[in-house]
This record gives C-alpha cells, structure tokens and sequence, in this order.
C-alpha cells in the first residue's frame, strides 16, 4: 500500500486474459472482495469504496487474487459481467469474442501474464 493507504489493482479476464480495468483497492476494498467473491475497489475521486458493477449491473466475480514480487501491485482476476469500461466499450487491444473462444482455457491457479513474474503470491 502507498502512503495514502492505496495500491492499484489490475482487474484481468480470467479465461482471457484481457486486461479490463486498472482500479485502486485500500485494505477494505481487498477485504470485502476476498470476503465476497466480488471485486471492490476505492474511488479516489469520490472518496468512497464502490463495488464494481453496483450500478452499471457488470460486476466482476473474483476468480483470484495475486500481488506482485515487491507487493506493490495486485492482479485480480475476474469474470466479467458485461464490459467493465464506465463507457460502455471494450479495450482497443480486447480480442474479438470469436478469437476468445479459440483459445484454451487457462487455469485459474496462476496469473496468465507474462509481465506477471513467477515470484506471484496470492494477497491475502
């Protein structure tokens, strides 16, 4: 966590491997979705924690939970429920949903991405 009590948190599709989001989580935000299964994050702007999808109806079921070597970055992967963008699109990189279900499907024990070091544990 930073000095404001924040750390960023990488929301991924699970079965894709499609980054969706980049959010902040505080320790309520972690706790109440390993608690729930539901991802919660902490909006800097309005000053409040928020579950994602609470008004929109796209929540993200959590499938994991991973911080990075130095623990200063989560990865939260997650199933989407519709598209996580507050603007309605899908990220320009976001495979089509054709060329998303010609992949294998990836286990859901370890992070998919290669940027995400072998060095993972989970956040907990």
């Amino acid at each position: 966590m930073d000095g404001q009590g924040l750390i960023p948190a990488v929301a991924q599709e699970t079965e894709t491997g499609e980054v969706l989001m980049v959010a902040w989580m505080d320790r309520e935000a972690l706790a109440k979705t390993l608690a729930t299964g539901l991802a919660h994050y902490w909006s800097r702007e309005r000053r409040a924690l928020w579950r994602k999808g609470e008004t929109s109806g796209h929540t993200q079921h959590v499938d994991g939970v991973f911080a990075d070597c130095d623990r200063d970055t989560l990865l939260v992967q997650v199933h989407q429920d519709g598209v996580a963008c507050h603007t309605g699109a899908r990220p320009a990189s976001s495979p089509s949903s054709r060329e998303a279900r010609r992949r294998p499907r990836r286990g859901r024990a370890r992070p998919s991405s290669r940027w995400w070091s072998a060095c993972s544990s989970r956040a907990r």
